[in-house]
């Protein structure tokens, strides 16, 4: 009884958070409270910039693993995910991730396993997402802004393998399909592992993405849809063979 009694006055307490994040976005303010405001934030940003850049710069060709923070050890995304940043390693690859539980552990564990570089870009949020020890402890950054650390995952990565997970996932996956699609950015390998995962997504953007002309048929082609860590990292493999670069490069 107690416990169902603290259940619902946490219930309460996060709507009266909630409420105060709305009505605090719609409040008036003053030149000065928006210019204080402001600037403080543009140096935050710019020393996350700067920190992300130092520190990655030198850290050579890498692949990021994307994934849900929610799968569990053991579980058989989180073995895949393990494998495929162990092969990933041996291939001559680094290994980045976003530095969290689940998926992220995984893939951060594979490349320390295999004794390759284990990069880990986490970030502040309200459940406190703590760095997995598998994280090299000079490859560790934590960022405030998730735009930033986007960013980061871009700018320094030689392609990406998205395995099952969530809206941040999808967000990840998008963001970097939106890119490459509008040439922002250089065409680099993104690899989406699990076809009964994702297959109803591909499905989804055949018949509806394709057919209303929203995206062309050739946009189907920025991604590999693969089953396992060895047709994942073949992938990666093959993309950089076409232009005669290998991990050294």
């Amino acid at each position: 009884m107690a416990k169902k009694k603290r259940n619902g006055e946490d219930l309460i307490q996060q709507a009266l958070e909630e409420e105060h994040r709305i009505r605090k976005a719609f409040k008036d303010k003053d030149w000065a409270e928006i210019k204080s405001s402001d600037s403080w934030m543009i140096f935050k940003v710019m020393s996350e910039f700067v920190e992300g850049f130092e520190k990655l710069a030198k850290i050579g060709p890498c692949v990021t693993i994307f994934g849900s923070a929610r799968v569990k050890h053991g579980h058989p995304y989180y073995k895949t995910a393990e494998e495929i940043a162990y092969r990933l390693v041996q291939h001559g690859y680094g290994v980045v991730t976003g530095g969290g539980p689940g998926i992220m552990e995984a893939g951060n564990k594979g490349a320390n396993r295999a004794g390759g570089k284990s990069v880990g870009l986490n970030i502040f949020l309200p459940f406190e997402q703590k760095g997995n020890p598998f994280i090299d402890a000079d490859k560790l950054i934590t960022f405030d802004y998730f735009f930033v650390r986007k960013v980061m995952f871009v700018k320094y990565s030689q392609g990406f393998i998205i395995m099952p997970g969530g809206f941040g996932t999808m967000d990840e996956l998008t963001e970097a399909l939106t890119l490459i699609q509008t040439k922002k950015i250089g065409r680099f390998p993104i690899v989406m592992v699990g076809k009964k995962f994702w297959g109803g997504m591909v499905d989804w953007l055949k018949k509806v993405l394709v057919e209303q002309a929203m995206i062309s048929e050739d946009d189907l082609e920025l991604f590999n849809l693969v089953d396992t860590p060895e047709e994942a990292v073949r992938v990666i493999d093959e993309f950089y063979a076409k232009y005669l670069l290998s991990p050294n490069f």
